[in-house]
């Protein structure tokens, strides 16, 4: 399944709940933005995130995939913050019209993508799910998401391919396209010890090549560089969001402030990802970026 943003370079937000908590001093428990959508300041906080987006792929006419706030707005973690079935579905439609109205502000070419996070940690593959209860876990949310008007789902942070399978059948049965990205560690694996290009051959493997493209999340290009490498088994990733700091995922759970790294150095190390490996076309940012970051990379891709 093919997305028209694919046609040439394209940008993502970047570090969405690390920028809320840091940069804007906002509560998110359990790092649950959707929990902003709930009142009117949240709701403000939001729009100006997006809008800060909006400008940088205005000015560099470039289209752009903004996620959703609903990373963690799923059946779990709903649960754990009070909110019933239907009032979570209403924060997953609320989060889509907040995207459809900053949209509407600006001239930008954007895309709206259903984040679904992981039932778990984003850092850790802990209890593992087979694909079956994967998909039966989050095809309420997909469904939700696709229902409320998003142009893809996005599977952000996955730490295994199980679940990415599940998310991919889910998005599948709701006729929306799906995109995967998977977490890596220091070494380039998945949290799960799984080598990437495996990771991609056995969500295609199970779904019929159903998603529209994979990427790579939550991990600095220091991490991930070597396995980008340009093979035919990795031909299916074409996008990155890499983390702004080099630490690790344990060091960065320990660090008591935002490490946002070198937005100009971390664009120069993109920027040269997408040399060895020409089929990258979508660019942004996980933890720690925000939109300084990129329009670094924006400036450095476009170059």
């Amino acid at each position: 399944m093919t997305l028209p943003h694919l046609d040439g370079v394209s940008l993502t937000d970047g570090g969405m709940e690390t920028t809320l908590i840091f940069h804007d001093g906002l509560d998110l428990p359990h790092f649950a933005a959707f929990t902003l959508l709930a009142e009117a300041e949240g709701t403000r906080a939001l729009a100006s995130y997006y809008d800060a987006y909006l400008a940088v792929a205005e000015s560099r006419g470039m289209p752009i995939v903004l996620d959703t706030a609903t990373w963690r707005a799923s059946s779990d973690w709903g649960a754990l913050l009070g909110y019933s079935a239907e009032q979570l579905a209403e924060a997953n439609r609320a989060a889509v019209a907040a995207v459809r109205r900053a949209i509407e502000r600006r001239a930008a070419r954007a895309l709206v993508s259903g984040a679904v996070g992981p039932r778990g940690d984003g850092y850790v593959a802990g209890r593992l799910m087979s694909a079956d209860e994967a998909e039966r876990y989050h095809a309420p949310q997909v469904e939700t998401l696709a229902g409320a008007g998003a142009d893809l789902v996005s599977a952000l942070t996955m730490t295994y391919a199980e679940e990415a399978v599940g998310i991919a059948r889910a998005a599948a049965e709701a006729g929306v396209p799906a995109v995967v990205s998977f977490t890596l560690e220091t070494d380039g694996r998945l949290p799960s010890g799984q080598p990437l290009a495996g990771a991609v051959a056995a969500v295609d493997d199970a779904t019929g090549a159903s998603p529209a493209y994979y990427m790579v999340n939550c991990a600095h290009p220091t991490h991930f560089a070597h396995v980008l490498d340009g093979s035919v088994a990795l031909e299916r990733v074409r996008g990155v969001r890499p983390n702004a700091s080099s630490r690790s995922h344990a060091e960065l759970d320990e660090a008591e402030q935002l490490d946002t790294g070198d937005p100009d150095e971390l664009a120069e190390q993109v920027a040269a990802l997408r040399a060895a490996m020409p089929a990258l076309s979508v660019f942004g940012g996980c933890c720690g970026t925000d939109h300084r970051h990129i329009a670094a990379l924006a400036a450095a891709v476009a170059d």
